[in-house]
């Protein structure tokens, strides 16, 4: 069975030009197989975005995923080291804060957690960190839901988990690690999915690390939307539709599936993969209605409020008073800051993290109202230590606030959710519809390398099946 040749038919039809899409479609295009690709928006990369520094150099800020490391992220570090990205190491060098609720501020060595003399806080610290790992060191990586203590721990919160090891910071300890990997209150997120998410990137130490190893290890001198406009350049001539948003999956009688955009544009599949994150999927009407269990899944995942504010300034006024660029907060707006610049750039930046419910109530205000309240923060808890200048340049990214994403970095389940509908319904296709997204992976999800690795898997049951039947459709 075939279809003429037109720029509306293919074998596949991939839905979403983030990093997991565009590796679907990349490798199937090289097994031999015509693949069109939809965005819904006017660029590739999805949550993958970099944009220029300021007006006087090249330097760029990556606005979205901006870490991966040169270990245990290999898939994308093949691609990192493929399109020539441009490796900058994590500064971790110098003084750190840590602002209190009250807004004290205390300095302390970039490699100690807790100023000195906060002996007893840091034991305690310890042993948080230890019954954390603990839980993830018996967990089962690929299966959670059979894990030992699965049901106990997916019927309590990230938070409960937390004060259950320790009354007194245990909740504190755990909404921090809540909200800098993924943007939610411990109490909002289960505590058997935290276990896995944090298993998938190798341990506690590691995924928050920005040490060789580490999550945060090495940024992109060139920014990390290269990878996906590398991978873009890899696809046939004309198969990428950007501003091609989707409204509807239809499978016909023949078998084949009849995508419709909602400019009116129409797509002819054998095969569709679906690369968009999982609380989306109900911004497409399927027909027939998805499987019961993906539509619950749909319906029981949420994503998490993450913004960066990144302050970009004309000399790295931090390093010469050997700062790390690093803050912890408890007070907000920001939760977090990082060093994020490139020296060869002449780019000098801090970006600052503005996440969970903190990051909900100043989202509340005005721009006007939100640069002030970062800036005032910022400036409060620096000058603590030397004289702190305007900004150059000050980048706001909001991502709930962005059509087709509606937050980042990773959907999360709360209680019950995991062990009820199990890990399977992940990855698990309906019919000849295939799902892809880092937070299908059963490693690094949430990250970078957890999506090319879910495209690679969606893609080979593509392939696989395709050869299986010898169906053929031309683009």
């Amino acid at each position: 069975m075939r279809l003429t040749a037109a720029a509306s038919a293919a074998d596949v039809v991939v839905i979403g030009a983030g990093l997991s899409g565009l590796q679907t479609a990349v490798n199937i295009q090289a097994a031999g197989f015509s693949c069109l690709v939809l965005e819904a928006i006017d660029r590739v990369g999805g949550k993958v975005l970099s944009i220029k520094s300021s007006s006087k150099g090249d330097g760029v800020n990556d606005e979205g995923a901006a870490w991966v490391n040169d270990s245990n992220q290999s898939e994308i570090w093949k691609l990192f080291e493929k399109y020539d990205i441009g490796a900058i190491t994590q500064r971790i060098t110098g003084l750190s804060f840590q602002q209190a609720e009250n807004g004290s501020v205390e300095a302390h060595p970039y490699d100690k957690d807790l100023p000195e003399g906060d002996v007893g806080q840091a034991g305690e610290i310890q042993r948080i960190y230890e019954a954390i790992e603990q839980a993830v060191n018996a967990s089962n990586l690929e299966y959670p839901e059979i894990g030992p203590d699965a049901h106990k721990l997916d019927n309590m919160t990230f938070a409960e988990f937390g004060q259950e090891t320790s009354p007194t910071l245990g909740a504190v300890i755990a909404s921090l690690a809540a909200g800098a990997l993924l943007g939610v209150e411990a109490n909002e997120v289960s505590a058997l999915f935290m276990v896995n998410y944090i298993k998938s990137g190798f341990g506690i130490k590691i995924i928050t690390s920005d040490a060789k190893d580490g999550g945060q290890y090495i940024r992109a001198r060139r920014g990390m939307q290269a990878i996906a406009e590398g991978l873009a350049s890899e696809l046939t001539l004309g198969s990428l539709h950007l501003n091609t948003a989707v409204k509807s999956i239809e499978q016909k009688d023949d078998g084949l599936y009849e995508v419709n955009s909602a400019a009116g544009a129409v797509f002819t599949a054998k095969h569709v993969v679906v690369s968009i994150p999982t609380p989306l999927y109900k911004t497409i009407e399927f027909t027939p209605a998805l499987p019961e269990s993906k539509r619950n899944l749909g319906e029981n995942t949420t994503l998490g409020y993450y913004s960066k504010v990144t302050l970009v300034f004309e000399n790295p006024w931090w390093q010469t008073a050997n700062l790390s660029g690093v803050m912890t907060s408890m007070k907000g707006p920001i939760s977090f800051t990082r060093d994020t610049s490139s020296p060869d750039d002449d780019q000098w930046s801090i970006t600052c993290f503005v996440v969970g419910e903190m990051g909900r109530v100043w989202n509340k205000l005005s721009e006007a109202e939100r640069q002030k309240a970062v800036l005032e923060q910022f400036n409060t808890v620096f000058s603590t230590a030397t004289a702190v200048p305007e900004p150059i340049a000050i980048h706001e990214k909001i991502w709930a606030d962005e059509p087709f994403f509606f937050g980042a970095p990773s959907p999360v389940m709360a209680p019950g959710v995991l062990t009820s509908l199990g890990s399977d319904v992940l990855r698990e296709q309906a019919r000849n519809i295939h799902f892809v997204g880092t937070e299908t992976s059963v490693v690094w999800k949430g990250y970078m390398d957890g999506a090319v690795r879910s495209g690679q898997r969606g893609a080979e049951e593509v392939i696989k099946s395709l050869r299986g039947t010898r169906l053929r459709l031309s683009s």
